[in-house]
């Protein structure tokens, strides 16, 4: 039995359905009895619980020979680090009390490092912790930018005309459909191949800076020509307090982007066959355009 934590998201719903789609027994883990309906209706089992709630994951991992783990997003979150820390914990505990022998782990470019890059930081501090399982297989998954990330600006392209991040507009960077990295955990969950403790990076298709992808995504949704503009730290920071984050998570996410405008998180593979994905940039603009029309 497979044992998906997160299974309502990006990367977790493709998981679960690609496995179900073979034949596999799944067991689905959310905080939202209503948002694992749909994958319930397709045949998986369902736990609600919280990734934080040590004796829900003991129950949930209970059967299970493999794994998917990811922490789930709180943008809520007073300490994020400590909030990170805890989910870490619980699940690793959890992998240990209830035998479960195969692990993939959603983790991060830049995640070698322990400090200096954001969010990405407790991502660290949960390999660390899976690393410390003994005889557990774990593989972390270290995907590039999503290129999802960029539905979080889809207000201020439609308010403002413009398209802009505390990122450099030069800085090209691994941009990664998250269909993609779901692809990989899910190809490395059915064929539970890996032994020890490894690292994958997933650079996606190519590197893009923000400029470029700026300009493909205004072609999209026919703004031809949309800009791209490098916004302050500061005044990202208080835009991210405004759209109600905690002062934890968006000086984290400060500390991430000035990590990637001074090279500080990358990837610590060169790009080859192993680590590079197949969905262009070009790819993803559509599925933008749809959700920036349906909104308009």
């Amino acid at each position: 039995m497979y044992v998906i934590v997160g299974a309502t998201g990006n990367t977790g719903r493709v998981i679960v359905e690609t496995l179900l789609a073979e034949k596999k027994t799944v067991r689905v883990v959310g905080r939202s009895a209503e948002r694992l309906k749909p994958l319930v209706d397709k045949g998986a089992g369902a736990f609600q619980g919280s990734a934080d709630d040590p004796s829900a994951m003991v129950a949930a991992f209970t059967g299970a020979k493999a794994v998917y783990t990811m922490i789930p997003p709180h943008d809520a979150a007073e300490n994020l680090r400590a909030y990170q820390n805890q989910v870490g914990q619980v699940l690793v505990s959890a992998i240990e009390q209830t035998g479960v022998q195969y692990v993939v782990n959603l983790s991060s470019v830049g995640a070698e490092r322990a400090e200096g890059v954001g969010p990405v930081n407790g991502l660290h501090d949960m390999e660390r912790l899976l690393n410390d399982l003994p005889g557990v297989h774990v593989v972390h998954l270290r995907p590039g930018f999503f290129m999802e990330n960029f539905f979080f600006n889809l207000n201020l392209i439609r308010t403002a005309g413009i398209n802009g991040t505390p990122l450099k507009p030069d800085l090209p960077i691994p941009m990664i459909a998250t269909r993609d990295i779901a692809s990989v955990a899910s190809q490395r969950l059915l064929d539970l191949d890996f032994n020890g403790k490894s690292t994958i990076d997933l650079l996606g298709e190519r590197d893009i800076s923000m400029s470029e992808a700026t300009q493909i995504l205004g072609r999209a949704i026919g703004k031809a020509g949309l800009p791209y503009l490098q916004f302050p730290y500061e005044d990202a920071q208080k835009a991210m307090l405004q759209m109600g984050l905690s002062s934890s998570m968006a000086e984290a996410f400060i500390e991430m982007y000035r990590g990637l405008n001074e090279g500080i998180m990358k990837p610590t593979e060169k790009r080859s066959a192993r680590n590079t994905t197949p969905t262009p940039f070009e790819d993803f603009a559509p599925q933008f355009a749809a959700v920036y029309r349906h909104q308009t």
